[in-house]
Order: C-alpha cells, then structure tokens, then sequence
C-alpha cells in the first residue's frame, strides 16, 4: 500500500482536471481496507474512494483523502451448464471485463462495451445503454463497511439499484464496494430493438449477429458519438435522462412533435441529449468546457479545464432547458469540491 502527499489527479479522472489530492492512498487488495480501518485511518478524514475516475469532476483541489482502488482479479465462484457466476474485484477495468466474459462465452453484458468504469463504479452507477442496466446481471456486491471493518455481502435487492443509482450513492451505507459477483448466460439472448444497432447491422449486412459482433457494433455506436477520454476529457453522458409524468409529456409533444421519448412506468424518460440540442447548445462552449458537437449529452474539456469551467457550462445548460421545456436536468456526474 502506497501513501503519497499532495498527489495530482489528472491521470485518476477522466475530464482531465489536474486538481490535488492532499493525500492519496493506492489499494491493491482489499484486506488494505479492512486493515486501515482497524487502524483508524478513516477517523476525521475526509474520504473519497476513487475508481477509474470516469464519472467525477474535480471542482478544485481534494483536501481530504484519496483512495484509488486498484485491486485486481476475475474468477468463477459457480457454474452449470445455462449458467456462470463470474466475481471481479472492485479495480477491474469494465470494458475489459466484458470482454474477458465475452472470450469465455458467458454472455448477457454485450450491450454494456464501451462505457469508461472500473467494476466497482458500475455498480454504484448502476450502469446503462441500450435497453441494459448492470443491476440486470448483479447478484451481489462485496463491500467493507469503513466505519466497523465488517465485511458485508449485499443481494441485488439489498442495493436498492434505481436508474444511475443504488444504496452505495448515500451516505448512510458508509461501505467501500470490493468486488461485484455477476450472472451471466452460457446462451446468447442478443438484445437488438434499439434503431441505432438494427441501422447498423443492416448497413453492414449482419443479419444474425453473435455476441461479439453485438458487442462491437455497441462500441462503434459509442465511440461515433462520444469522445474516447484519452483524446478529449469528459465523463461520457454528462445528465441523466429525466422521466416526467404522462401529462407533461402529452403537453411537451404537442409542443415538440419530434421529440425523443420513452415510456417508463407511468411516465415517459426524456432523451437529454435531445432537449440540449433543442435548447441550443450543441457545439457551442463556455470558457474551457463545451458541449460535443456529436452527442450533446456530453460535455468536454476543451483545454486546461477546471472544475468550475464545467459547473458554470452545466448550470447554463440545465437553466436553458428548463426555461424551454420546464424540465430540470440532473447530472449524473458527481460533482466534488
């Protein structure tokens, strides 16, 4: 276990913000944890626990505790001959991790390549693309509680998982996530009703795709529309779409009949992306940070961002919005500082 003082962060998030952490802990196994609690390590600290730092911007420097998980390891705790349960510990890297499971043929996350997490982040996010959520395949997440050092088991419906949420966002859980047990299939139950994939299989000519082709038309989806973090800083979809009533939606779509909507529940999930652009913003900037002239759900650093840079852009766009739809964004980013 490596402690460091006064650590820069820019290579630990995904917007490119070189914010400092005060102190900074490295943890490559998670009986690290379970030791510094009993040492009382976390006692008036301020904590944060980071993974791949795909979903969080910095607002300024961290004047507490960094500790980046980087804990490593993939193994199959049960099998038969439907079905796989594949544990991987918290640091694993998501997208790798898919695409182990894909090699190996266990099948059912093909939906989910593409998405900048570690393992422990995409249970906590809970998240999603393409008609596909992590909590569909998790059965249980393995945390310590960094109040007591006891090791806790929780069952997916112990996570409470919602729509980019789950027990792990608040506070009063006080457990740092170790690794994520999933579910997955020996069989291919290929997901294909998003226009996007069946657009992109007939422009290529797949009529009946494996897994892996799946897989690969996701990522060629994702990465037309997104900017790859390691050649524009962002944290992908920047606001969570927000599902309103049966009644604001009847009257938005006699407002906007080409409007991009969804039902769920008894309401309808707005496309975000598509009520920025209505708004006005796509392409355009504010001071060092903008909005992706391919996707506008996403916002990027467009050299030496800071923190502020991206609140400011992000309050202008949410004001925007709501003034023109009466709808208010939410971020699904994290926002620290």
């Amino acid at each position: 276990m490596k402690i460091t003082k006064n650590q820069s962060l820019l290579g630990y998030n995904s917007f490119g913000i070189n914010a400092l952490a005060d102190e900074f802990v490295e943890v490559e196994h998670s009986e690290e944890i379970a030791q510094l609690v009993e040492d009382h390590f976390f006692e008036n600290r301020m904590t944060l626990f980071l993974g791949g730092g795909n979903n969080i911007v910095f607002v300024g420097d961290f004047h507490g505790t960094v500790v980046h998980l980087a804990n490593k390891g993939i193994a199959v705790v049960d099998e038969d001959s439907d079905i796989v349960t594949v544990r991987a510990e918290a640091g694993e890297v998501w997208d790798d991790f898919v695409w182990h499971c894909l090699d190996n043929q266990w099948f059912g996350l093909e939906n989910l390549v593409a998405i900048p997490s570690s393992i422990g982040a995409a249970a906590v996010q809970n998240i999603g693309a393409y008609g596909v959520e992590a909590k569909d395949f998790i059965v249980a997440v393995e945390a310590i509680d960094t109040v007591t050092g006891e090791k806790r088991r929780f069952s997916n419906a112990d996570c409470r998982f919602g729509y980019r949420d789950s027990v792990f966002k608040h506070s009063e859980t006080q457990c740092v996530i170790t690794a994520v047990s999933f579910r997955l299939s020996k069989t291919p139950h290929l997901r294909l009703s998003y226009k996007a994939i069946t657009d992109y299989l007939s422009a290529n000519a797949i009529a009946n795709p494996t897994p892996k082709q799946l897989a690969q038309c996701i990522a060629d989806i994702r990465w037309s529309k997104l900017p790859k973090p390691e050649v524009q800083g962002s944290v992908g979809s920047f606001f969570k779409n927000p599902v309103v009533t049966a009644s604001l939606y009847e009257g938005l779509k006699e407002r906007f009949p080409d409007m991009v909507a969804y039902p769920a529940g008894d309401g309808y999930k707005l496309a975000a992306g598509w009520l920025i652009e209505k708004s006005g913003w796509k392409g355009r900037t504010l001071g060092r940070a903008g909005v992706y002239p391919k996707q506008a759900l996403v916002l990027v650093n467009c050299g030496g961002c800071d923190g502020n840079d991206v609140v400011r852009l992000a309050n202008a766009v949410i004001a925007d919005v709501e003034a023109m739809f009466g709808v208010r964004l939410q971020p699904e980013a994290i926002i620290v500082g």
